[in-house]
């Protein structure tokens, strides 16, 4: 109601602001409000933790034996945007009545709606229900509190052998716990799918009778028994699910000289390494007759596995080649067998050339190999309803982007579903690395080190975004269900071994100080340099564009450049440092109404600033094992950049980039170490 003439308007509420329409490319939605869920993230959730170490060692003859206990608990919780419900016919048919409770407010509403559309209502259907969808204020955040348990136990013996060989051998068993329980924010739905009573008090029914008003307007409060209607159907204290992962290793691993050379010996070094991944994944607790639907709440009932578990044998060899004086190499090689996936052999050569104190170059080239996760493999497929404006049909709309102006590529406003979880087909991950560089050093105050690097990667276990898989519809035609009528009913979004992806850059490291009134000062810089950053989505077509500054929905965002820079001044027991983040900035996601040319660029900037913070620490250590650090990090309070990146209806990462930026502001931090031995 608040966007219509004579109303107050959508931002008349805290917190609102009319939709962008033009901006998201939905005529439709003109007169709607937006309410701007990032600030109901929660950018620091509360952790509490506790840790506990145990370590003894002893000595039998020449072999030392050593067992390591180590547990943890981890107490946090998750907060996120407050509940928004969106009526349908089936199982969330809200219906505000007019009754005794919600006269006053009906009345006005009808009476705004009337005056404002008099030749789609009328008089008559004043008493008719009203359809609405809410976000519920009054409901407060999502919260989901979750308890992790870990705890890791080792025993280790390593000692010599013959001839200058060691060895080390060592089993352990690591294990991990954790159950996530709701907290406030989540209700059930007190309905099943035809509207009735499902056997308890909900939210559906709790709005169908009035007695919680919805309609509240600038100044208004909701009543007591309106939030009293609301606590009735709470969720609070409901186990959301639970999994539990068991490591158990034994490796054992023995090195020393094989044969001499020119510059001294050849050293070896041999093992092999066992170990048995366990996975189970629990769902709701409740006992089947028992589990009344709960809106919003994240159950993952698809993924319940009783049990997966898998073996992975692994034998390795390195040999170090120290060739002539100044000039080594090293040769590797591993091979590792996983159950399901057969066996994988990986080299790395490596190579490490210093003709003088101060120059060294060096150099590697390997492969790697990973399998997918439990939870790629074996996650059950879920269906959830597409609820956005960006879905279009590939199959009538060559472009893949909503245009109402052209015919077949308006969005889908019906019911679609998308598809998530796991892919029990997926194969193994490979890639290629390489780098070679150098570090200069000719003094002992200045060092400049360079490195280039490669990474290259085939059949990318990854999720492809709806964008992808419509601007590849040809490579993905299995991936959008039909019905009968031939129309888009689905699109499968779950796993898939996509493509190849190209990496390369160089790393900068520079050193330098010098001493001057008493102190003594130093400076550095780390930095990186990208040089390509480019993929495809199956071997047999072409590279897409430079990734480099663009936008990207899964991954790393292809930075140009980024470093971490550091000046530091030390006198006495006194030492402080200032040091600088940047990050460059890059072009941003691209909206549907910018692409439709609906907005242009004379109101809308499509790049991203670079984004650069400033962190001040000071140290003291003039106390006989103690040290004292007091540091304020963001200096200057600086903001991200704005950046387009909404992440679904819970908020996080709503108007900054969680991959580049840190939203929280400037923060005051001081840490005391004391070591008693």
């Amino acid at each position: 109601m608040l966007d219509l003439p004579g109303q107050p308007g959508c931002a008349s509420i805290d917190g609102q602001a009319p939709y962008a329409e033009l901006l998201w490319n939905t005529p439709s939605a003109g007169l709607s409000c937006a309410w701007d869920t990032g600030r109901a993230a929660v950018l620091q959730q509360p952790v509490t933790s506790t840790n506990i170490v145990l370590r003894g060692t002893a000595m039998l003859a020449q072999h030392q034996l050593a067992a390591e206990f180590t547990a943890s608990r981890t107490e946090s919780a998750k907060r996120f945007s407050n509940l928004q419900l969106t009526p349908n016919t089936t199982t969330q048919q809200l219906r505000y009545p007019r009754n005794a409770a919600s006269q006053a407010s009906y009345d006005r509403v009808f009476d705004t709606l009337l005056a404002a559309f008099p030749g789609s209502i009328n008089a008559a259907q004043r008493g008719q229900p009203l359809s609405y969808r809410w976000r519920c204020i009054e409901c407060g955040p999502r919260e989901i509190e979750t308890e992790a348990d870990t705890q890791r136990i080792a025993l280790t013996a390593e000692g010599p052998l013959f001839a200058g060989w060691d060895y080390r051998a060592g089993v352990l068993q690591a294990k991990s716990e954790a159950k996530s329980t709701l907290g406030g924010g989540y209700y059930y739905r007190g309905t099943t799918g035809t509207g009735a009573s499902d056997g308890g008090p909900g939210i559906i029914p709790a709005l169908n009778s009035g007695r919680i008003n919805i309609f509240l307007y600038p100044g208004q409060t909701q009543s007591a028994d309106g939030l009293a209607a609301l606590e009735e159907g709470s969720a609070r204290g409901v186990v959301l699910f639970g999994g539990e992962f068991t490591m158990t290793q034994t490796d054992i691993s023995a090195s020393g000289p094989v044969f001499k050379l020119p510059a001294g010996d050849a050293m070896a070094a041999v093992g092999f390494d066992l170990r048995t991944e366990e996975y189970k994944f629990n769902g709701d607790e409740r006992a089947t007759a028992a589990q009344r639907v709960i809106l919003a709440a994240p159950f993952d009932q698809a993924n319940v596995l009783l049990g997966a578990k898998r073996d992975v044998t692994a034998v390795f060899g390195e040999l170090l080649l120290p060739l002539l004086p100044g000039l080594e190499a090293t040769l590797a090689v591993r091979q590792d067998r996983y159950d399901g996936f057969g066996t994988t052999t990986n080299p790395k050569v490596s190579a490490l050339w210093k003709p003088n104190s101060g120059f060294l170059l060096r150099g590697s080239y390997s492969t790697g190999f990973r399998v997918p996760t439990f939870n790629q493999l074996f996650n059950g497929a879920a269906e959830s309803l597409f609820t956005g404006t960006t879905l279009v049909d590939p199959l009538t709309c060559p472009g893949g982007r909503p245009n109402t102006t052209q015919p077949g590529c308006a969005f889908i406003d019906r019911a679609a579903v998308i598809i998530n979880g796991g892919k029990p087909d997926l194969g193994p991950e490979e890639a290629e690395m390489a780098s070679v560089g150098f570090i200069w050093e000719p003094t002992a105050n200045f060092s400049l080190g360079m490195d280039w690097w490669s990474v290259k990667r085939e059949g990318t276990i990854q999720i492809l975004s709806l964008t992808q898989l419509i601007d590849n519809f040809a490579l993905f035609p299995e991936r959008f269900g039909r019905d009968a009528q031939n129309r888009l009913i689905s699109v499968d979004q779950r796993w898939v071994n996509a493509g190849e992806t190209q990496t390369e850059g160089v790393e900068v490291n520079l050193r330098g100080g010098f001493n001057a009134l008493g102190a003594r000062f130093n400076a550095g810089l780390d930095g990186t340099y990208l040089l390509k950053k480019r993929s495809r989505v199956l071997p047999s077509v072409p590279f897409g564009p430079s990734e480099i500054g663009q936008f990207s929905l899964a991954g790393d965002l292809g930075l140009r450049w980024k470093h971490s820079a550091f000046v530091t001044y030390t006198r006495g027991d006194w030492s402080s440092t200032l040091s600088q983040t940047f990050r460059s900035g890059y072009n941003d996601q691209v909206l549907p109404g910018v692409a439709a040319g609906r907005v242009t660029p004379s109101n809308y900037n499509p790049k991203v600033d670079s984004y650069t913070t400033y962190n001040l620490g000071l140290t003291y250590n003039g106390i006989k094992n103690l040290t004292l650090i007091g540091m304020v990090k963001n200096v200057l309070d600086t903001d991200p950049p704005f950046a387009i990146t909404y992440d679904s209806n819970f908020g996080s990462g709503s108007s900054w980039e969680p991959r580049v930026a840190d939203p929280r502001g400037r923060a005051f931090v001081l840490t005391a170490q004391y070591r008693f031995f």
